[in-house]
């Protein structure tokens, strides 16, 4: 039995010919309220390094905490809190002087309630997770974050200092946009 929808998408179809099949195939395709399939590959973690001066925080992959940014390095079934960052144009305290290894990042970071990596199959999700806990300006960290050189014009990788207390010794998602290191990659 065809539906009073179905019909008049039929009638529609013959009477204005292929344009209209066209029409009715664009409105029947999936909307973006479809859930994207769970994140399946390893996604890049961070930790925190060390605490630094005036309440900053030195986060990366160096200093005993092995990360992979090539290919990640933990699945993406752990539960893990998201690295977050709002940039805010902080300029960086006395005692800090960004390099390419070791930058600035200009804002405050924190880690949100852990999630499991599948969880993270866009940048747009893994943002989410950032704004939902901390408000409007936060997103997930990314590998490059780190500023340094004139004016912090020049960006750098491997690590970054930034506001925020983190918990030493676990294990941050975080983003990198030039590399297949993301659990939605």
């Amino acid at each position: 039995m065809r539906s009073a929808h179905t019909t008049r998408l039929a009638k529609l179809a013959s009477t204005a010919g292929a344009a209209a099949l066209a029409a009715t195939a664009l409105l029947c395709a999936p909307t973006a309220a479809h859930a994207a399939p769970p994140a399946t590959h390893p996604g890049l973690t961070w930790a925190a390094i060390s605490q630094g001066p005036d309440g900053t925080v030195h986060v990366g992959g160096l200093g005993g905490t092995p990360s992979d940014p090539y290919r990640g390095d933990t699945p993406a079934s752990a539960v893990r809190p998201v690295l977050c960052l709002k940039v805010d144009g902080s300029p960086a305290p006395d005692g800090i002087t960004p390099d390419f290894y070791a930058g600035w990042a200009q804002g405050t970071v924190a880690a949100s309630r852990p999630v499991r990596g599948s969880r993270l199959n866009s940048r747009g999700a893994a943002d989410s997770v950032c704004q939902a806990e901390f408000g409007a300006g936060w997103r997930m960290a990314e590998f490059h974050d780190g500023h340094y050189g004139p004016d912090l014009g020049a960006t750098g990788g491997w690590s970054f200092w930034a506001y925020g207390d983190l918990p030493v010794g676990t294990r941050l998602w975080t983003a990198i946009n030039d590399q297949r290191a993301n659990p939605w990659d």
